[in-house]
């Protein structure tokens, strides 16, 4: 529990990213819209659009953000035919939800739950109610068809929440926290074990031939972002084995990136993985 109100400590000292928005990507047999939230988590959330009707994944958390969300939806006329509700549970009301298998216990349990009991009280009515929609499962490994585009579920990174990266349309790799070119979140990366985890991820993202990165937190980025983000954190490796001290960590990582976005963060990261 300790980290869950870490965790709501950081949101709660955060301003809104930026504005919302929307971008489309067309990939010929199929659409995706990513939308960006502008929320203090900077989640982002995405419909994929087929030929004949939609799929939503990752719907927003906050009733200013569904209200746009839902808007554009209808906007594009066409029936939802499945919303999948991979790491984050948004404002999806009593609609039915696809998850991947142990997402829904998990999702309940004392650390997820409890992490959505402690956003409830912190953010009050500005937060939409829980999910009340009935889940189905879909197994690892396993790809399923919906709106005529595939989508392929894998085990996430080993080290996050038990939830799935999924490749759409074989195009399009979506995971927890898309590739940036930016100092990584202790959130993201909260021990060592975490920073190799990471990589191996990243290195399926690489080895996937998708075209597109996408996050639950971020949006989208494209491939040279995944590819530095294996080069970034093989230096927070090297750098860790050369730097017994959180300070001197933080000082090595500044020296080796000093123009990369999110140096502020580097005292919480050297926190985590200098123990």
């Amino acid at each position: 529990m300790k980290k869950i109100f870490a965790l709501l400590t950081i949101l709660l000292n955060l301003t809104i990213m930026a504005q919302s928005k929307f971008e489309t990507y067309d990939f010929g047999t199929f659409k995706l819209h990513v939308y960006y939230s502008g929320d203090v988590m900077n989640d982002a959330s995405y419909i994929i659009e087929g030929a004949d009707s939609l799929v939503t994944m990752e719907e927003p958390l906050f009733k200013v953000n569904v209200k746009e969300f839902n808007e554009y939806l209808d906007k594009l006329g066409k029936p939802v035919e499945k919303t999948i509700t991979d790491y984050h549970i948004g404002g999806t009301a009593d609609r039915d939800l696809t998850m991947a298998y142990g997402m829904e216990a998990f999702s309940k349990g004392p650390v997820y739950g409890g992490m959505m009991k402690s956003f409830q009280k912190a953010f009050g009515d500005s937060m939409v109610d829980l999910p009340t929609g009935k889940v189905s499962e879909v197994d690892f490994g396993k790809t399923c068809s919906w709106a005529g585009v595939t989508f392929e579920f894998r085990h996430g990174a080993s080290t996050d929440f038990p939830a799935a990266s999924i490749i759409i349309g074989g195009k399009v790799y979506y995971t927890h926290w898309v590739p940036a070119k930016a100092h990584v979140s202790n959130l993201q990366v909260s021990s060592r074990a975490a920073v190799d985890a990471e990589i191996a991820e990243a290195q399926n993202e690489l080895n996937s031939g998708c075209e597109l990165l996408i996050g639950g937190h971020g949006g989208a980025s494209k491939v040279d972002a995944v590819k530095f983000k294996i080069e970034y954190l093989n230096t927070v490796k090297s750098l860790l084995a050369e730097n017994s001290s959180a300070d001197a960590f933080v000082k090595a990582m500044k020296s080796a990136y000093p123009e990369l976005p999110g140096s502020e963060g580097l005292d919480a990261l050297a926190a985590s993985l200098c123990k």
